[in-house]
Formats: structure tokens, C-alpha cells, sequence
């Protein structure tokens, strides 16, 4: 009951959500095209089919994750620095979040695809197959931007299940919206840089109050909300 009282858990939970929603668009766009070939009776089964076992696949990685991120005794030193299975995690996550949102930001900016997923021509088994195999690419920086987020695993799976069950029925509303405003997107994948850094400071043995995190996303959100307001406004 106090966990439910927790206004940290709240803001980490909903921030949290909103992060795995926008940053999931590619997703369901990539499931759309595969599943387009299919029967339209088959289509919306294999999209909701595929998405349930991909959810269940970012809980069974998040589960390990959490496993090595427990590994907290040394495992051996570097530059006078001991380094434990959670550190060399932290700052491999972190460095692919640097990574992952350096080349999304430059791939929105330029209008650069880093890879094309075209549809199979098999039946609903063979897509699902895909749609899975598809969300192992975007799982690992969806599950390392929630442990950079929060160490409460139900709150993560929370997270996660609140937002698959989202894009499930209402992807084709916020595809569109983000299209709408497309630079709230590149706010999200700023946000996965930012929590990138927190995780190599982490791994580094800095360590970093996620309060920090939460006050630097809430503000660049209030900020990029006045501007759309404004943008609204002059148009009008």
C-alpha cells in the first residue's frame, strides 16, 4: 500500500509508459507492413498475437537484466576500477542507448533509414515469427531505458504491459499524432540519451538520483508543450 502511495513510483510509472508508447510507433509500423499481405480476417490476429509474445519476450529479457544487474560483487579491475556483471551491464546498455538515439535523432533529422523491413509472403505463422524476431531489435533499448528509469521491476512490467496494450488498439491514433508533431519524438530519443549517460555514470560508479532524470524530462516536456501551444497559436 505504500508503494501505491509513492509519487515516484507514479512518475516513474507514467513517464515511463509514455517513453515505451512513442518510442514503439516503429514498431507497429514494422508490424503493419508485415502483416499487410495477410487476409484482412488474419490481420488484426496475427498483429495482436505477435505483439502478446513479444511483451512476453521483453518480460523474460527484463527478468534477466534484472538477474545480472543483481551480480554486484566484482568481477575484476580495470584502471584501479572493480567492475561487477551490473557495471559492465550499465555501461553496455548505456553506451547502446547513446548509440540507438544518436542514430534515430539523425535518421529523423535526415530522413536516413538505418534498415528497411519488407513483408514475408508466408502465412499468419510465418509473420508472427517475424514480428517477434522484429521486436528482439527494439527490446534491449526499450528494457535498459526502463532499469535506467526504475529499479522496480513490477513497475517496469506495469510500464510495459499499459503501453503494448496501447499500441494493440490505438496505434493508428498516435502514429498519426506523432506524425503531427514530430518533434516530440526526437524529445524521446533524447530522453533515451540522457538516461544513456545515466547509465554509464552508473556503471562508472557515479551515482546519479533519478529525481534528476524525471525534473529534466518534465521540464524539456513543459517546454516543448508552450512551444506546440505557440506553434498552434501562429497557424491559427
Amino acid at each position: 500500500m505504500e508503494l501505491l502511495l509513492d509519487y515516484h513510483i507514479w512518475v516513474s510509472f507514467l513517464t515511463l509508459t509514455a517513453l515505451e508508447i512513442i518510442l514503439g510507433i516503429d514498431n507497429v509500423v514494422f508490424i503493419a507492413l508485415l502483416v499487410g499481405h495477410l487476409p484482412e480476417g488474419q490481420r488484426k490476429r496475427a498483429r495482436l498475437v505477435g505483439l502478446s509474445l513479444a511483451l512476453v519476450m521483453r518480460i523474460l529479457l527484463l527478468l534477466g537484466v534484472a538477474w545480472i544487474i543483481s551480480l554486484q560483487e566484482p568481477w575484476f579491475t580495470l584502471f584501479a576500477h572493480e567492475l561487477s556483471g551490473k557495471d559492465i551491464l550499465m555501461l553496455l546498455g548505456g553506451g547502446f542507448l547513446l548509440y540507438k538515439g544518436t542514430n534515430s535523432i539523425h535518421d529523423e533529422v535526415t530522413g536516413d533509414k538505418a534498415a528497411e523491413y519488407k513483408a514475408v509472403t508466408g502465412g499468419m505463422l510465418a509473420v508472427i515469427a517475424q514480428v517477434v524476431l522484429i521486436d528482439i531489435v527494439f527490446s534491449f533499448d526499450s528494457v535498459m531505458t526502463a532499469v535506467g528509469m526504475t529499479d522496480i521491476i513490477p513497475v517496469i512490467v506495469a510500464a510495459m504491459t499499459v503501453a503494448m496494450i496501447v499500441m494493440m488498439f490505438s496505434s493508428g491514433y498516435i502514429a498519426a499524432f506523432i506524425e503531427r508533431f514530430p518533434t516530440l519524438k526526437i524529445l524521446a530519443l533524447s530522453f533515451i540519451m540522457l538516461i544513456g549517460v545515466f547509465l554509464v555514470a552508473e556503471g562508472l560508479g557515479f551515482h546519479v538520483p533519478k529525481g534528476y532524470i524525471y525534473f529534466a524530462m518534465l521540464y524539456s516536456l513543459g517546454v516543448e508543450t508552450l512551444n506546440l501551444m505557440r506553434r498552434k497559436r501562429k497557424k491559427a
